[in-house]
C-alpha cells in the first residue's frame, strides 16, 4: 500500500510559477513511476507528467512542455512538479499517482494508488 500526500497548490496570477509536492509513504517508492494528473471542473481527469522509476525519464502533455518540470527524489520520498509561466487553462486540481507497471501512462487505469488533489487556480 501507498499513501500519497500532495501540496503546494494555491491561487496565482498569470505567469507566476508554483512548486506541487507529493510525499509517499508505504512500500518502496523507488519502485514506482510517478506521474501528475488534472482535472478541471467538469472536465475528466488528464494526464499532465510522469517520470519513470529512477528518474532516467520524463513526458509531459504538450500544452505544459516547456512550463513545467516533473522531478523526483527516491531519499525523501517524493515527487514534484514547478510549474512556470502558468495560464488561466492551467487552473484544475492536480493529482499525483503511481503505478509499478505503466504500459499507457495517458490512462488513469494504469495508476494503483492517488493522492487527494491539490487546487491550483490561475487568474488572468
Amino acid at each position: 500500500q501507498v499513501q500519497l500526500v500532495e501540496s503546494g497548490g494555491g491561487t496565482v496570477h498569470s505567469g507566476d510559477s508554483l512548486k506541487l509536492s507529493c510525499v509517499a509513504s508505504g512500500r518502496a517508492f523507488s519502485d514506482y513511476a510517478m506521474a501528475w494528473f488534472r482535472q478541471a471542473p467538469g472536465k475528466e481527469r488528464g494526464f499532465v507528467a510522469i517520470i519513470t522509476r529512477g528518474g532516467s525519464a520524463t513526458d509531459y502533455t504538450d500544452s505544459v512542455k516547456g512550463r513545467f518540470t516533473i522531478s523526483r527524489d527516491d531519499e525523501k520520498n517524493e515527487v514534484y512538479l514547478q510549474m512556470d509561466s502558468l495560464k488561466p487553462e492551467d487552473t484544475a486540481a492536480y493529482y499525483c499517482a503511481a503505478a509499478r507497471i505503466v504500459r499507457n501512462y495517458h490512462y488513469t487505469g494504469d495508476y494503483e494508488y492517488w493522492g487527494q488533489g491539490t487546487q491550483v487556480t490561475v487568474s488572468s
